[in-house]
């Protein structure tokens, strides 16, 4: 008889807390939790399981727990960059398909799709059906690539979509993705099953060293069906655009927090090691410098998930909300982890496989901004509102 390995104890998972109004570990940071438990970073597949999940406990912006669904996309990513990357898309597109459904029933409820039907709804027919159908949201453009939209000729109210998109995360593993096309000179967002003729995800377009798992090449319509989902300019106009923006960075913050434990346990280490020694200085001023960093992306997320569940973060307030959260995420990664390499010398990196990957996925996630164009955007729009509020004298 063979006797059954012993089962892996549970490991211990230290969420990546926010604070705000809500409890401290709501039901998406519980549901996270618990899939970290097993120790393993999730694999690309049991992301997006976990995204469905999420998803069906209503792990949206705007609904009153958006700290918790920051804190819970902080906590995943502070374990692994990667399996945050595939879950925040999906997650996403939920909430860009939910705000739809309800700017619909707003405006005209008397008309409302018919979802399960197929006639003017604005799903692909898999995912009326499946609801562990998974999503991408590819919003990207780029140079000397064009995907276009056109409608199509039947009376199924269909468009149909061609050319190329650019940066496309995980195209070849979900289910569909909300794609922005261009109708004429305006960019509309529709909704694509991928797995669909005339869908060709580029290979081996993905040779980056960070975020291996989450390849993100162009991929190839020709003449693929698409429903589009909402008015042209909604997309972009829409309120709950820039809070997934600040998804985005809730995943950065968690990230730099993960990459920070090394170097608050080398700290205790070394403190517990030698006690009546003084403490190395260059590492304390790492751990010093770090931790206020941190702690001012952590307050820039409460305060930001809070003005969304006020309702407070729409139109231009939002817009310019989501370019100082980003903004101060961005740099207190950047700032606050620079002297880290130096504090810890090359160890770390070279044999501890877990923070060698997260060192490269922080390398290139939180470059989707774009570092100084993204600061200069911010100062614009802070001189544009000072000159039309009259500038202080």
């Amino acid at each position: 008889m063979t006797t059954p390995a012993p089962a892996r104890p549970a490991a211990t998972v230290v969420p990546v807390t926010l604070g705000g109004a809500g409890p401290v570990v709501g039901t998406a940071t519980a549901l996270v939790v618990d899939q970290l438990r097993s120790g393993q970073a999730p694999t690309v597949d049991e992301a997006l399981d976990l995204a469905v999940e999420l998803g069906r406990h209503g792990a949206l912006p705007g609904l009153g727990s958006t700290a918790d669904l920051w804190q819970a996309l902080a906590t995943l990513a502070a374990h692994d960059l990667g399996a945050a990357r595939a879950v925040e898309p999906h997650l996403d597109a939920l909430a860009i398909l939910d705000q739809h459904a309800e700017d619909v029933a707003a405006t005209s409820p008397e008309t409302l799709p018919d979802e399960d039907g197929g006639e003017g709804s604005v799903l692909p027919a898999r995912a009326r059906t499946d609801d562990s159908f998974t999503w991408g949201v590819f919003a990207a453009e780029g140079p000397g690539v064009r995907l276009e939209g056109s409608r199509r000729s039947d009376a199924t109210g269909a468009w149909s979509l061609t050319g190329t998109k650019p940066w496309c995360s995980l195209a070849g593993t979900v289910d569909g993705a909300l794609v922005t096309a261009w109708v004429g000179d305006e960019r509309r967002l529709f909704s694509v099953d991928l797995r669909q003729q005339g869908v060709t995800v580029t290979a081996d377009a993905w040779p980056a060293r960070g975020l291996v798992e989450i390849p993100s090449g162009p991929v190839d319509f020709d003449d693929v069906e698409a429903h589009e989902v909402g008015a042209p300019g909604w997309y972009l106009e829409r309120p709950g655009f820039s809070w997934g923006g600040i998804g985005g960075a809730a995943c950065w913050h968690g990230g730099a927090a993960g990459a920070a434990r090394p170097l608050l346990a080398a700290a205790v280490t070394a403190s517990s090691r030698a006690p009546e020694r003084p403490a190395d200085p260059h590492l304390l001023q790492a751990l010093g410098l770090v931790d206020t960093r941190l702690a001012d992306a952590r307050r820039a997320l409460v305060e930001a998930a809070d003005l969304v569940d006020a309702g407070e973060a729409t139109g231009e307030a939002g817009r310019l909300l989501a370019k100082r959260v980003r903004g101060t995420v961005a740099h207190a990664r950047d700032e606050g982890l620079a002297p880290a390499p130096r504090a810890l010398g090359p160890a770390p990196r070279a044999t501890d496989a877990a923070h060698a990957k997260r060192g490269a996925d922080l390398e290139l996630y939180p470059r989707q901004p774009h570092g100084e164009r993204d600061d200069a955007s911010l100062g614009q729009t802070v001189l544009r509102d000072a000159a039309r509020d009259g500038l202080p004298t």
